[in-house]
């Protein structure tokens, strides 16, 4: 039932004698948000259409040669690999990767195996045979070595190379501490004799890169051999979820007290020690000094050889434990409602079993939106034109200009400069469409955040839902419905997708102003202005905290629209308001449910992690005959602890979802009714001894 009196902050809501619970006779909700929803993803699907039409992933996925021709594809189709003439013009490997370097590069069909140059190569036949496959053209009979050199058609000197990401590069290796090129310490460029190290300034690093490619081929190897046994250890994760969250319904009381108990030993022992401490520092000499005495030390250690220091430290302790008992004393009814809460939260995911899988949909849908994302942001970034450049190794006014490799050869570029060429450089533009380029961009960023932040509001919202309707069934085995998660999300699909939309999209700007603030800051690295890295640490961490405090309110925004049928706003101020009319509840409850979830996550996350260990360590006897003989043992375990997390998280999250809803449900309920046979409480009983409130008999 709507109401039309909305409470003042801080009072309780009037009694509706009308009020049975959720409203069966919904309406659509945020229309406007919902139409503008719809139209940001037509414009989405348009961008990727666009971005589809105009881009090409080659670009990024095949070496390009000074041509602009891709290798590996087309007419060289049989020649995958990129060789440089000049390896030492490269300053580094990033280089090769991200730009072009200033010499010229072809497709080859493999690397160089041997260390030649051209000017051996060209006096016998099967050399040069061998040497011309890396060359940009064949240079003929006729023209001689200093010709071929000055137009730049065959490499001076070929290195031996292995090939890395589709490019060839030279094979360094040490010999003792001398690094060596081919198993040689020297090698010839065509001018004169170099030292194996000349080369370490476009290659360095390689022989690293190459050892970690070696490795990668150990932990594929490892996966293809224990990816089985993988398998196995996350299923037990999943059924050590399922079995702690159906013992917490009888020990999370025992879990809770316990834990208490902990706290205040720990902090009684600590209060121990210290008196220990303090007194038996009485008679060391030096020791009686104050603080104030000593002054500032820069070493710590000094502090603890003084009595005042542990009578400092025994005060804090001893004033912490007295207020620890204290709040315990106060609150004790109230932790023991969150006790009843999240035992509560058990039975309803016993009745709703099919919540806790549900995380699976939600994850293989933000896996589509994760994906459009990436393949738009790759076809956008790929959707630029070649752009050539003249390179020169002298002086040349026209050095770095844009040029037209066809007619090159023609222009005055080629005059002025005549040892210049005009070669690949980059993908860019001048047309309108790569003019926009960076706004599509910024486009696809952010319904990227609005779509998953849109999937994960539509699985709350559903879960909120289904767990309301267990919580206002009076009998919960003939009121539930027969299939309630699938019934909830089709109430939210239908008639809420603009309040899932409106909320995301608050969120959604809110992310995309602090990618922009991290953008700027990633600029400002070098930037000297103290008053603007401070003012920009400021605005990142504000919204930083007012991300956090979004994601709270929509979360229980959405569980009052799945509860009650209202517009987003509406939901949100009736969450907010109610929330903050019994704070010091919202608190208790908040923190022993997080305890509780993360003594789980590192229950299931150890147990599993530790039988991984000892099955794939071989340390056990039990399993050495069926453990699989690996390379790297530690790759399955961390696979197994990375996966039982996630997993752990995952039920746990419809777990917290469901305490969330029901306790919400649970002070609407004392809210609007007061036991009588017109309004009855709808809690369980158990809930209504722990408040010492029971329902009226008719």
């Amino acid at each position: 039932m709507d109401m039309e009196e909305k409470p003042k902050y801080g009072e309780p809501k009037k009694f509706d004698p009308d009020f049975k619970g959720p409203i069966q006779n919904r309406g659509c909700t945020d229309i406007v948000c919902c139409i503008f929803f719809i139209v940001a993803i037509v414009g989405y699907v348009a961008v990727g259409i666009l971005a589809w039409t105009h881009g090409d992933p080659r670009k990024v996925i095949y070496p390009t040669d000074s041509m602009g021709q891709y290798c590996g594809q087309g007419t060289l189709e049989k020649k995958p690999l990129l060789f440089y003439f000049n390896m030492m013009k490269c300053a580094s490997p990033m280089v090769l990767l991200e730009f072009q370097c200033p010499t010229p590069q072809v497709c080859v069909e493999k690397c160089p195996n041997r260390t030649m140059t051209l000017v051996t190569a060209i006096g016998d036949k099967q050399d040069w045979e061998y040497y011309r496959s890396f060359c940009r053209e064949d240079p003929g009979v006729k023209k001689s070595v200093p010709q071929i050199l000055q137009e730049k058609l065959c490499p001076a000197y070929l290195i031996s190379s292995k090939p890395f990401l589709q490019r060839c590069f030279p094979s360094l290796g040490k010999k003792g501490e001398v690094i060596t090129v081919g198993d040689q310490e020297t090698f010839n460029d065509g001018e004169k004799i170099r030292d194996a190290k000349d080369l370490v300034a476009g290659m360095k690093n390689a022989t690293v890169v190459m050892e970690g490619r070696q490795v990668a081929m150990k932990i594929f190897e490892d996966y293809t051999k224990s990816w089985y046994w993988i398998l196995i250890c996350l299923l037990i994760a999943v059924v050590l979820s399922l079995i702690f969250i159906v013992l917490l319904r009888y020990l999370a009381g025992i879990m809770v007290w316990v834990m208490i108990v902990m706290v205040i030993a720990v902090v009684a022992y600590g209060i121990v020690h210290c008196s220990v401490k303090y007194v038996s520092l009485k008679d060391t000499p030096g020791a009686n000094i104050t603080l104030q005495q000593l002054g500032f030390q820069p070493d710590f250690s000094v502090y603890l050889h003084i009595r005042q220091t542990w009578l400092a430290f025994i005060i804090i302790l001893a004033i912490l434990e007295f207020i620890i008992i204290i709040l315990l004393i106060f609150l004790r009814n109230r932790i023991r409602i969150a006790v009843e809460l999240m035992k509560e939260a058990s039975r309803a995911v016993g009745y709703v079993m099919s919540s806790l899988f549900y995380p699976i949909f939600t994850f293989f849908l933000l896996t589509i939106v994760i994906a459009y994302w990436g393949v738009t942001a790759v076809f956008l970034s790929t959707s630029s034109e070649p752009v050539y450049k003249v390179f020169n190794e002298t002086v040349c006014p026209h050095a770095r200009e844009t040029c037209i490799p066809e007619n090159f050869t023609l222009s005055k570029m080629k005059t002025d400069c005549p040892q210049s060429e005009c070669l690949f450089a980059f993908y860019g533009g001048e047309t309108p469409y790569h003019k926009y380029l960076i706004f599509l961009q910024f486009y696809n960023v952010f319904l990227f955040f609005w779509c998953a932040n849109f999937v994960t509001a539509l699985g709350q919202m559903t879960l909120a839902g289904a767990f309301a309707s267990y919580y206002w069934a009076p009998n919960k085995t003939k009121d539930m419905p027969a299939f309630p998660l699938c019934a909830s999300l089709g109430r939210s699909l239908r008639y809420h997708t603009g309040s899932l939309a409106f909320g995301s999209l608050i969120l959604a700007i809110v992310q995309i102003i602090r990618v922009l603030l991290e953008y700027i800051d990633h600029k400002l690295k070098g930037a000297q202005n103290k008053f603007a890295k401070f003012l920009l640490c400021c605005m990142k961490c504000c919204f930083w905290c007012l991300e956090k405090f979004i994601k709270f309110l929509n979360r229980n925004a959405y569980i009052m629209v799945a509860i009650y049928g209202k517009n987003f706003c509406r939901s949100a101020c009736d969450a907010f308001f109610l929330l903050m009319r019994n704070v010091i509840r919202v608190v208790v409850l908040d923190k022993v449910t997080d305890f509780i979830l993360f003594l789980g996550k590192l229950l299931i996350v150890g147990l599993v992690g530790i039988f991984a260990f000892f099955f794939f360590s071989g340390h056990t006897d039990a399993f050495k005959g069926t453990a699989p003989s690996l390379h790297y043992y530690w790759v399955p375990i961390l696979t197994v602890l990375v996966g039982s997390y996630f997993i752990a998280h995952g039920f746990f999250s419809v777990y917290a979802m469901c305490v969330d809803t029901l306790f919400l449900c649970f002070l609407e309920d004392l809210e609007r009714n007061d036991g009588s046979p017109e309004r009855p409480y709808l809690m369980s009983e158990k809930l209504l001894n722990v408040l010492k409130k029971k329902n009226q008999a008719n």
